[in-house]
Order: structure tokens, then sequence, then C-alpha cells
């Protein structure tokens, strides 16, 4: 069963155009592209510019999000830890303010299930509210891959 992923994150800077934040708009096609190439890539959502950085889902427009869709854990485990990916997210203090919630949630999805930013949104939040569980986790708290469809409540995705 395929891995959904969203990640949020207030910029510093009072737009994506801003001289700040140039570094990091600088690595966001060579970052998706080596996405798109990497084992168990199956999905990411993209708006106008190739990118989801347009995309304004939150009420706060400093927030920028990503949101993709992967064959496994450990292949999202392996691009997120184990990829060039590591070394933006080891400089993101420069562009984005450090949280004091969970910006990143994962949950599994159908087959064939391409999530929406509402979808996703709601899963961040449940995190936020609930903590950790089949619904809503993060990498510290992976929970198992439902074995059949039944085990994934309908009205949840």
């Amino acid at each position: 069963m395929p891995l959904a992923q969203l990640n949020i994150s207030r910029m510093l800077a009072p737009d994506i155009t801003h001289p700040v934040m140039a570094d990091f708009v600088a690595q966001l096609e060579s970052i998706n592209q080596l996405a798109e190439q990497s084992a168990g890539f199956l999905w990411r959502l993209k708006g106008d510019g190739n990118n989801a950085t347009d995309l304004r889902p939150f009420d706060d427009e400093r927030i920028i999000v990503n949101m993709s869709v992967w064959e496994s854990v450990e292949a999202l485990q392996n691009f997120v830890f184990r990829s060039r990916h590591t070394d933006v997210m080891k400089d993101r203090r420069k562009w984005f303010e450090k949280p004091d919630q969970a910006t990143t949630v994962l949950w599994w999805v159908p087959v064939g299930h391409v999530p929406t930013i509402q979808e996703a949104r709601a899963r961040l939040e449940h995190l936020n509210a609930n903590g950790s569980g089949p619904h809503a986790f993060t990498f510290r708290t992976i929970q198992p891959e439902p074995t059949a469809l039944g085990t994934i409540n309908p009205e949840l995705v």
C-alpha cells in the first residue's frame, strides 16, 4: 500500500520571491527531479511552477507545502534521509521558522489514490491534535501498513 506525506514550512520571508528564499528556490527543481527519479516515487503535488510553492492551502500565506506519494516507507526514507535532499534539510533554518508542532505527516493510501491538499491538511491537523496513530503518523512513529482496504475508514480518507 502506498504512503502519502505532507510537509509544511513557514518561510522567514514574506513570500517565496524574497531574496532570503533565493537559495532554497534555486534548489527546488533539482530536488524535485531527484525525488521523481528516486526508486519508489509515485506522485508529487505540483502547482503552476512545476512545484507546490504557489499553493496556499493554509490561512497563513507564509506556509508552503510539499506532498508526495511513495511505494513504501523505505523509499521515502531513502529519499529524505539518504540523498542530496539531506543537504537542503540541514540548511532549512536559513529559510524557515523552527516549528512548535509537527510539520510532517504520513498516512497510508489505497493504490491509485491521489490525496488532496484538503485531505493532507486534515491529516496534519489530526496529528497535531491527537498524536500519532493509524490515521496520521510521523517518521518516528511509523504505523503498520494496513493489510486490506477494509482497515481504512473511508470517512477519514
